[in-house]
Parts: C-alpha cells; sequence; structure tokens
C-alpha cells in the first residue's frame, strides 16, 4: 500500500470544515471554560481517535447503530451539562471563591465521555468512514484525527480567551445555555429520525 498526501489533505480539510459548525465543537468550548484546556484536549482528542479507528475499520457498519439511542443519550448529557454549569456557578461571585473543575482523570474522562457518545453516527465519522473506502485508511485515519483535533484546541483557545476576559459567573451562564440548546437541537434530531 502507498500512502498518498493528497487523501490525507482531502480528509483533514472535509473533516475539519465539517466539525466547525458541531456540537461537539461548542461542548469543548463550554468545558474549556470550566477545566483545564490541556486535559479537556487530551481527552477530546483520544476520544477522537477512537472514532476515527473505529470509522476506519468498521466502515458502513456504523449505520447500523440504533441512531435514536445515541441521540437520546447525547441529549441527555449535553442537558447534564448545562445543569452542572448553571449548579456551579450558584451562589458565588464573580472571581471570588469560584471554582474550577480539576484533576486530571475527572477532567479527562468527562471530556472524553461527552466526545466518545455525542460522535457516535455523526456526519464526520460516517465521512471518515467513506474516505477510508475510497481513499485508504491510513491516510484517512491521520487527516480525520489531526482535523479533529484541531478543532477541538481551537475550541478551547477561544474558551480559555473568553474565561480570561469575561467573569467566570457570565462564561457559566452562557455555557449552560449552549449546552441546553445542543441538548435540545440534539433531542430533535431524535425525535425527527
Amino acid at each position: 500500500m502507498t500512502f498518498d498526501p493528497v487523501a490525507l489533505v482531502t480528509a483533514f480539510g472535509l473533516i475539519f470544515l465539517a466539525e466547525l459548525p458541531d456540537k461537539t465543537m461548542f461542548a469543548s468550548l463550554a468545558m474549556g471554560t470550566r477545566m483545564r484546556p490541556l486535559y479537556v484536549w487530551l481527552g477530546t482528542s483520544t476520544a477522537f481517535i477512537v472514532h476515527v479507528t473505529i470509522a476506519v475499520g468498521a466502515g458502513s457498519l456504523l449505520g447500523l447503530l440504533p441512531e435514536i439511542a445515541v441521540k437520546l443519550v447525547s441529549a441527555s448529557l449535553f442537558a447534564l451539562g448545562a445543569f452542572l454549569l448553571l449548579r456551579g456557578g450558584a451562589g458565588e461571585e464573580d472571581g471570588a471563591g469560584a471554582k474550577t473543575v480539576t484533576g486530571f482523570w475527572p477532567v479527562y474522562t468527562t471530556a472524553f465521555m461527552a466526545v466518545f457518545i455525542g460522535e457516535w453516527g455523526d456526519l464526520t465519522q460516517i465521512t471518515t468512514a467513506n474516505l477510508a473506502a475510497t481513499n485508504g485508511w491510513l491516510p484517512t485515519a491521520i487527516g480525520a484525527a489531526a482535523a479533529l483535533m484541531t478543532v477541538s484546541a481551537l475550541a478551547l483557545l477561544v474558551g480559555k480567551f473568553i474565561a480570561n476576559r469575561v467573569p467566570l459567573k457570565t462564561v457559566q451562564r452562557i455555557g449552560a445555555l449552549c449546552m441546553a440548546a445542543l441538548a435540545v437541537w440534539t433531542l430533535i434530531e431524535a425525535l425527527t429520525l
């Protein structure tokens, strides 16, 4: 098998553009304002690598997963995230006594699970499976994983920038609103299948 750099660039470009407006990017941004961005990025990146591996390995079998169940679990997790963000800000003054979720494993696990569950049957996973079938699995896997990890890193950088300039309580409320909107959006997707 020869390595095709054009296939790598194609996978990177398509997946990067597809993931930019995706709910996972917004979830990464929200988590990055409350949790250590590096830990969030490691968790999201690991989940993306697992999904890319599954996509290139299983290909069209992803279409057999019960999409409605995946969407309902994903909506529940986004709703839980909104609740936790709102609860985390209750009774705190802006900046004074504000707590950030810490510890590598709790942050890593939260970020991993949010992406791992939220990305099942996602456009980027299906696109990765299709590209792997036509362009070769290795360049597709590298390009897709790099694109997903890049989008997550960009979202975390934006989240850190916002967190350094906007009061934490405001960030939490906006993050909770975004997570609630993602929960509703995902629930609507599930109910309109």
